[in-house]
């Protein structure tokens, strides 16, 4: 069996040297440099070119770095490849405390205390008085911060496409319940997972559900996101702020409106960084399991994306 590597827009040289050090007797190839692509078994991706998918006729696993897979053609894969992902219990904390010390940042006023020091400018006010929260996408990683937040005396609420369940938190699911969701939210966290359905979900006629004062916070994916919509969202005082850490483009380019805007923070997709050898860990236990035909851990639902 042939392993393939192919994860853009990074140095892979410290990921190739612990799975060749794992996996001595697997032959492990860095894209483009493989000359036979048939013998290709399993992949390794992250933002993989499309024009890789039409040349791997063996497939059986398609492995994704990330704990997403959107960047995987799931519907375009023949229905016998199967497609993993990395799962992190670190990951669900990292991200639940920096979801949870940007909505206190916002709450206590930070930013502006800090661009009043800027300017030698005193001006005292009273803390933000909002204290519900809204999660959109109750899996692994939005139950975690949807408890954190409960936790530390927000009110909570969590949306998803289906139904869920968890102590303290008030659940919606579905189209007919996101309405009632958005009413009047202090702070919305986006962690859904990035389908044709939620692809732009963050766009003007949510924003004018939740309160003027609301802070965006999305630590999905760039995608998400109505850009334009949210500028004139900020502009128009429909909403507070936003904090975001994902974009349609990353770098985010020198040139975008974000960097220079107030309303906007902006941080360099550094809410949930997986530990290497973590990651390490489980493709290599994946690749030992295809090579075995045994199961593949942590599978997603190719007919549903996640």
């Amino acid at each position: 069996m042939s392993v393939l590597v192919c994860i853009t827009g990074r140095n892979n040289d410290k990921l190739m040297a612990k799975l060749k050090g794992a996996l001595p007797d697997v032959d492990i190839y860095l894209w483009p440099h493989c000359d036979n692509l048939a013998d290709i078994e399993f992949v390794l991706v992250w933002k993989a070119p499309e024009e890789l998918w039409q040349q791997l006729p063996n497939l059986k696993v398609v492995q994704s770095f990330g704990a997403g897979v959107d960047g995987i053609p799931v519907d375009k894969l023949p229905p016998d490849v199967e497609v993993a992902r990395i799962v992190d219990k670190q990951l669900s904390h990292d991200m639940a405390e920096y979801v949870l010390s940007h909505i206190l940042a916002y709450k206590l006023r930070s930013q502006e205390y800090s661009a009043n020091q800027s300017t030698s400018y005193w001006k005292p006010r009273r803390a933000r008085q909002g204290a519900t929260a809204g999660i959109l996408g109750m899996g692994e990683l939005g139950a975690v911060v949807a408890k954190r937040l409960s936790a530390n005396g927000l009110s909570v609420r969590g949306w998803s496409r289906t139904a869920k369940q968890l102590d303290n938190i008030r659940c919606f699911h579905g189209e007919e319940q996101l309405s009632e969701f958005l009413s009047q939210l202090d702070y919305l966290v986006c962690l859904l997972p990035l389908t044709d359905a939620t692809a732009g979900i963050l766009n003007r006629a949510l924003f004018n559900q939740v309160s003027s004062d609301c802070l965006l916070i999305n630590v999905a994916r760039g995608q998400h996101l109505n850009e334009h919509d949210l500028l004139e969202a900020l502009d128009c005082g429909e909403l507070g702020h936003a904090v975001l850490d994902v974009f349609v483009t990353e770098p985010l380019p020198k040139d975008h409106a974000f960097w220079s805007n107030p309303k906007v923070t902006v941080t360099p997709h550094v809410a949930a960084v997986t530990n290497l050898d973590t990651v390490v860990a489980q493709i290599t236990s994946n690749i030992k399991a295809c090579l075995e035909k045994k199961p593949i851990k942590n599978t997603v639902d190719i007919t549903v994306g996640y």
